[in-house]
């Protein structure tokens, strides 16, 4: 493919721990930001507006992942699409699946921001939200989803972005729009005291600046994969292609969400001050999964290219250099949290005892941190080789239907949080055996010779 752009990177060539590591850096940046970006509004809600706000933006954190999580898993399906094409120097394929790409995200984010905003009420009551933190709940969920179309057109073009190679120009936009997250928190909530739905005002605002800079990124780029908005349509063997990718992803990070959504109802049935606390430390923990998030796409890029290019040995070796680095540095930073899980968790305010459930989770789960990633980098192999079903079914049946089955049970048995927070380790262990046992057995390497 003549005369690249160099924000664009092909991983089919050069040392692969080398290639690898240049990519992942700057998406654990990225990540990281990202991260800070969604902690901003818990920090800055819980020490100004106190613990019942704190607890209805934590409330909203996992049902706002299961509706959003569905748009994002099919942005990295598509991706998949993408890096086949210009892994494989198909430039015209490589236009149609950008160009697909582009619409099916804008049809998503107006599907996504009606059925969010309609939705909000009826969802968050069935989860039990505690009645004083139902009202700001409210209206931080339907503030958040009125800008939902910048959420889902920034992961889609993120999404392609990172599927050239090119995980650079979103970490500058991301540290970008978090800074600005962080001065219009301070502003909305700290000096004007407009409430808890500004802080989700805040985000969408910056969610808007990151998704229009990597949009005029996508337009200035090199001609073999430029976005052009006269070519904005459907081409309905891409869009086949893409679907056959991103839905299972979608539904994987779905059925995750609906779990963890059951999950949060379980935990919202211990009151506020349990809400508000686990909220703190699923914030925490977000910095601790970024590992793990940063090499599984990683994987799915560096798969994908590889197979597209019919590089099999060398997609191979990326797999197994891939998976043990992001498992070592994920049980280093578990261990980390779990030693300063007091001071992490006392950041976000909410008294004594909201600080003592998020210390209990963080060292209940913790020193299990490596399982997490290796389920995350087995899916994100399987994903980056066009097999993204059968992660989606691993984590339908471990992650949705015997975590919450074990709920459901246990703690009617055992009435004590610690029986909720346990779900996740037992889970995680039962995925990792299922993906080792399919890794090893099957020939997962040749899935995109059938797309």
């Amino acid at each position: 493919m003549a005369g690249k752009a160099a924000s664009a990177t092909l991983m089919t060539d050069g040392p692969i721990w080398k290639r690898m590591i240049a990519f992942a850096v700057p998406l654990f940046w990225g990540n990281l930001f990202q991260q800070l970006y969604n902690t901003a509004d818990s920090v800055i809600v819980g020490n100004f507006l106190g613990n019942n706000a704190l607890a209805a933006v934590s409330s909203s954190g996992n049902l706002i992942f299961l509706m959003v999580g569905f748009f994002n898993g099919i942005a990295i399906g598509a991706g998949v699409v993408t890096g086949k094409y210009f892994g494989a120097g198909d430039s015209g394929n490589l236009k149609r699946s950008i160009h697909t790409t582009i619409i099916f995200g804008l049809t998503c984010g107006v599907i996504l921001t009606i059925a969010g905003v309609l939705a909000a009420p009826r969802i968050l009551v069935l989860m039990g939200t505690p009645d004083e933190v139902l009202p700001q709940s409210l209206a931080y969920f339907r503030v958040y989803f009125a800008g939902s179309l910048a959420f889902v057109m920034y992961n889609f073009f993120v999404g392609i972005l990172q599927a050239l190679g090119d995980s650079r120009h979103p970490l500058f936009f991301l540290i970008i729009s978090s800074f600005t997250n962080i001065a219009l928190d301070l502003l909305f909530v700290g000096a004007i005291g407009m409430g808890v739905w500004s802080a989700a005002f805040a985000t969408v605002i910056s969610q808007f600046l990151s998704a229009s800079l990597c949009l005029y990124q996508l337009v200035k780029g090199n001609e073999a994969f430029r976005l052009k908005v006269r070519e904005i349509r459907p081409d309905t063997q891409m869009l086949r292609q893409i679907v056959k990718n991103g839905v299972p992803a979608g539904i994987q990070n779905s059925i995750i969400s609906v779990a963890n959504v059951f999950v949060q109802s379980n935990i919202n049935a211990f009151g506020a001050t349990a809400v508000a606390g686990c909220g703190s430390y699923s914030k925490i923990e977000g910095f601790g999964f970024l590992p793990i998030t940063c090499f599984a796409l990683a994987l799915t890029t560096f798969i994908s290219q590889n197979l597209g290019a019919r590089e099999y040995e060398r997609a191979k070796k990326g797999a197994v250099f891939g998976a043990v680095c992001s498992l070592t540095i994920a049980e280093i930073i578990g261990l980390v949290i779990n030693l300063l899980a007091p001071v992490l968790t006392g950041a976000f305010g909410g008294g004594p005892e909201a600080v003592s459930y998020g210390v209990q989770w963080a060292r209940t789960v913790t020193w299990f941190y490596f399982l997490l990633a290796f389920s995350h980098c087995m899916a994100g192999i399987l994903r980056g080789a066009g097999r993204s079903v059968v992660p989606m079914f691993v984590m339908m049946i471990c992650w949705c239907v015997i975590r919450v089955s074990y709920i459901s049970i246990a703690v009617r048995i055992v009435p004590d949080i610690r029986t909720v927070f346990w779900a996740y380790p037992l889970t995680w262990a039962l995925s990792s055996v299922v993906f080792l046992v399919y890794f090893l057995k099957s020939d997962w390497i040749h899935g995109l010779e059938k797309m």
